[in-house]
């Protein structure tokens, strides 16, 4: 994303060029730190709160001091001021010692991708599903190297993005995105307890999607989601994206379906009526 606005705690607004984070901070050195994304219509960030909870609870697991809540607040306005767009990324980044707030453009490209669909493959993770206590399951921390390389090697697949499986072949999550899957009038996501991410857009499609769609989270293996009649992605930049191929086969019919319209459609609704 093209970067506009830089923000952090103590200094106010600087140079986006400008360093912000010490070289011997741990964020660099092993990647110990938290961040959040969020997305920005019309100048207000959507369920910025939400966001500001989860980035607590992720440095509570990796044993950071808790960020400044208000000083999260008051950086993620100053960005977008900054930015003068009223459609933003807006993203926060706690080290322990260094508090960063950002404002970007929106990636271009993305309602087309929206309007065609992605392509999807399935990346086994080798992991059990029964995860030892101290390994951290669903924190967003910046140690976002394997899902940037599952990123790469879908693209090497001709692909646009790749689900994780755990155990060979039980459905968790695409690198940034929460999956979502419809047969008839359920919709299946995989559950929290799996150690997927505790998205903010997942818990809004949670919330819209009654009474139309039944929701129905669990443990599912991966030819369930072959078996779909349609599926999609949600994360808070990228919204809902229909998924219409998954390892070369197509999902569905093939192309995007009325369950992510109409929720996307939704999701759209209420973010931008500061809902």
């Amino acid at each position: 994303m093209r970067l506009l606005a830089v923000a952090v705690a103590g200094r106010g607004l600087v140079d986006p060029a400008e360093p912000v984070f010490s070289a011997t901070d741990d964020a660099l050195l092993r990647g110990r730190a938290v961040f959040e994304s969020a997305r920005v219509y019309g100048g207000r960030p959507f369920r910025l709160g939400d966001h500001v909870t989860r980035l607590a609870a992720s440095a509570a697991s990796l044993e950071l001091p808790p960020p400044d809540r208000d000083e999260c607040v008051a950086l993620a306005a100053s960005v977008i001021d900054a930015a003068d767009e009223s459609e933003l990324g807006l993203r926060l980044y706690w080290t322990g010692t260094t508090l960063v707030a950002t404002a970007a453009a929106i990636p271009p490209g993305l309602e087309a991708l929206r309007r065609r669909g992605i392509r999807l493959v399935s990346l086994p993770l080798g992991a059990e599903l029964s995860r030892p206590g101290w390994l951290f399951a669903g924190v967003k921390s910046t140690s976002y190297a394997v899902n940037m390389a599952a990123e790469a090697e879908a693209k090497r697949r001709g692909a646009d993005d790749a689900v994780f499986l755990a155990s060979g072949e039980v459905v968790l999550e695409a690198p940034i995105s929460n999956l979502w899957w419809r047969r008839g009038e359920r919709l299946f996501t995989p559950a929290l307890e799996l150690g997927v991410l505790a998205g903010v857009t997942r818990a809004t499609v949670l919330e819209l999607a009654p009474p139309r769609f039944e929701v129905v989270e669990g443990i599912f293996r991966i030819d369930e989601l072959r078996a779909a009649e349609e599926a999609f992605t949600s994360s808070s930049i990228r919204e809902l994206l229909p998924v219409v191929e998954l390892d070369g086969r197509p999902v569905g019919a093939g192309a995007p379906g009325e369950a992510a319209r109409s929720l996307q459609s939704a999701l759209r609704a209420r973010a931008t009526s500061g809902g």
